[in-house]
Parts: C-alpha cells; structure tokens; sequence
C-alpha cells in the first residue's frame, strides 16, 4: 500500500514554497515586536535611546516572546513532522498523543522538588515527552496498531500525566508560577534567561532529525521495503523518537502545554511541498514558528490591553482542523 505521506506530492517548487515561508517568518516577528498594547513604530526597534519606553518594551517584553514564539513553533511543528512519519499516522502530534502533557507532568514535578533550578527544566521536560511517547507506542501496539487505538492511547496517557500535574499542584501550588497559562500554553512572563538550555536543545535536536531526514524518506517506503534498504528500522524509528520528545519537551519547558502545532502544520507543508522528508522538516519549522508568532500576536492585540494566551488561539483553529481530520481521513490517504 502507498503510504500516506508519499501520497501528498503536489508541489512543484517546495523550495520556492520554504522561501516564502521563510519570508512571513521574518514579516511576523517584525509585525510581534512591533504591535502590542504600545504599539512601536519600525524606526523605533533600531533606535539606540536605552531609556526609552520603546526601548524597555521591546527588550523585557516583545524581543523574549517573539524568540519564545519562533522556537516553540518551530521545535513543535518539526516535532509532529517526525511523530507522524515515524509511525505514520496523520493523526499523530504531540499533544495529541500526550507527549505535551507528559513533559508538562515532569516540568510540574521539576518545579514542585526543585524550585527556580530553570537549567534542569528541559531535561525533565524531556524526560516526560520520551515517556509519554514510548508508553503510548507500547500500549497501541499491545491493543491493536490502528490509528484510532494510538489516538485513544494518547488521549487515556495524556488524562493520566494531566491528572498528576494537577495532584502536584494541589499539593505544591506554587510550583508552576501563573498555571493557567502554562496549561493552555503562552508566552507571559518569559524571559531570555529562561531561553538557553531549551534553545541549545532545540537547536541540536533540529539539526539531528535533518541529518536523519533521509532515513525518514526509507522509513516513507515502508518497513520492509527499508529493511531491504539495509536500514535498521527499529533503532532508527527509536531515535527519531526521541529526538521529537526533545524538541516538544524543550518548547513545553517554557511555553506550557501549546497545543496543535504539531498536528496542524506537517499537515499544511506537507500539501504544499510533498512528501520529501527534508524539505518537509525545513517548511514546517519555518511554518511552526510563523503560526505560534502571529497567534500570539493576535492573542495579545485583539482584546488590548487584556491579553489571551496563545494556546487559546490555535486551539480556536487547531480543533476544527482535527475533527475535519478525523471526519475526512481515509486508510493509507491524508490527502482526500
């Protein structure tokens, strides 16, 4: 059977398509430093004057979410990418399959046992999305491999980590500082210093799954077409893993619990480039990171000066596309 990722080459030109997903990007994050509450003139984001208000607002607030933005976005949609062509399954992403809250449980755990350690935060985050992934893999596995038994699977872990979340913070409450925002997923109150490790993380894991986006292609083939191949599918689908548990565990560290990136973007770039495992990973990091920027820019600008977190607005167009997904997704066929 024709796998569903192969299915999807429509794109004549993807590299035209990344460029130009390259250049919204860049667009977006000038559009978040500049538009807020006080809105900052272009002029005003090169200006030298440290005392000024448009200075302090970009430096404190507007420069660490847009980076916030830009890195969550990209390290989740690249991170979907992977879950889905690893065990593909269109309906496969990180918060979907409870990845997201299984590295929100451990951020929560991290926070209660050791408070303001932020350089640990990553790698227990980490550790939760890894666990998340693998005991959602072992149970569909172990219930029947379908598509909709991995959902169902990812949908009873994610309760499970959600539900030990919300006992740490009974217990502890001042363990995740502003958790609401954590649970639905923004940018509130983050700050550069909290950026360094999840960035370094992020960066190594990105650059890991490109160097492996070839293999990605064999796995695209099929089990045994690619053992044919010579290529050892079992350790090269469990490396892909974890590195999509490192880049979803680091963007959760600071970002929360931002859902639908990873479902909805793969999904978009893959339409718009084909299925060639590269330029896949390149357009949905670029697509990831223009997503999350602009939605947290509408989230803090719509209804100014009150401000919504970012994980109400892409769950507002995140959700739809789901049901649409569930609705319309035909066995070994993600493009009817």
């Amino acid at each position: 059977m024709k796998s569903w990722q192969r299915s999807c080459t429509r794109s004549r030109n993807p590299v035209m398509v990344c460029t130009t997903l390259a250049i919204l990007t860049m667009c977006a994050a000038g559009l978040s430093l500049c538009v807020g509450a006080v809105l900052v003139s272009p002029a005003e984001l090169f200006a030298k004057d440290h005392d000024s208000v448009a200075f302090r607002i970009l430096r404190y607030s507007r420069l660490p979410r847009t980076c916030c933005s830009l890195l969550a976005g990209a390290a989740l949609a690249v991170s979907g990418a992977v879950i889905q062509s690893v065990l593909s399954n269109p309906l496969a992403a990180p918060n979907i399959i409870g990845v997201n809250a299984g590295a929100g449980f451990m951020a929560a755990l991290c926070c209660a046992f050791f408070p303001g350690n932020l350089q640990i935060l990553p790698a227990a985050s980490f550790a939760g999305a890894l666990l998340s992934v693998l005991t959602v893999l072992t149970v569909s596995r172990t219930a029947g491999s379908s598509r909709i038994t991995l959902v169902l699977a990812g949908v009873a872990i994610s309760s499970l980590f959600s539900a030990g979340t919300d006992a740490i913070l009974t217990f502890v409450p001042d363990a995740l500082a502003g958790y609401m925002d954590f649970r639905v997923g923004g940018f509130s109150g983050v700050t550069l210093n909290q950026l360094k490790a999840p960035a370094v993380m992020i960066a190594a894991s990105m650059a890991a799954v490109l160097c492996m986006s070839r293999s990605m292609d064999i796995l695209a083939l099929g089990s045994e077409t690619a053992k044919s191949l010579g290529l050892s599918v079992r350790p090269v689908r469990l490396v892909l893993l974890v590195l999509a548990a490192a880049l979803a565990g680091a963007a959760v560290s600071f970002c929360g619990l931002l859902g639908f990136v990873g479902l909805l973007v793969p999904h978009i770039v893959r339409r718009l480039t084909g299925g060639d495992a590269l330029v896949l990973l390149i357009g949905s990091a670029f697509g990831g990171a223009l997503l999350v920027t602009l939605c947290d820019t509408l989230a803090r600008s719509l209804f100014s000066p009150y401000e919504l977190p970012a994980g109400i607005v892409l769950a507002f167009i995140g959700a739809p596309f789901f049901l649409w997904l569930l609705f319309h997704q035909k066995e070994g066929d993600s493009c009817d």
